[in-house]
């Protein structure tokens, strides 16, 4: 697999949200992507931006795009020092929440992906890598 471009966001507040959003749907349609497929990402990215900035403190997202062979691909990797996840079984069921969200971020955000893995520790903060090839 090949990263074929990479550019980093910080995100500390809303308008990085919003610019997160931009970027991803922009490389999801230099790619190719149908808007199925963006749609799915960028709602993906859109939720775990606002982890990050609500839950997270803020931290950056990683946005590469990949190629492997004849696929083409976005992957997201979402980045803070917050925190963290105390358990990670009950963030990832349906209907948790920390917040007055619906509780669908981090599983939403799980099946909207081709690719989702997460890595948490309480104190030290989270990261989430996604993936979505078209």
């Amino acid at each position: 697999m090949a990263v074929i471009r990479s550019e980093r966001l910080q995100l500390r507040a809303g308008e990085d949200i919003v610019r997160a959003r931009q970027l991803v749907r922009q490389w999801c349609i230099e790619q190719g992507f149908s808007l199925v497929d963006q749609t799915k990402l960028v709602t993906a990215a859109s939720e775990l931006a606002r982890n990050t900035v609500e839950h997270g403190g803020g931290g950056e997202v990683h946005v590469e795009m990949l190629r492997d062979g004849i696929r083409r691909g976005i992957q997201l990797r979402f980045v803070d020092q917050g925190k963290g996840i105390a358990n990670m079984e009950l963030a990832m069921r349906d209907g948790y929440t920390t917040g007055s969200g619906l509780g669908l971020g981090l599983s939403g955000s799980k099946r909207l992906c081709s690719e989702f893995h997460i890595e948490s520790q309480p104190g030290k903060g989270t990261r989430v890598t996604i993936a979505r090839w078209k």
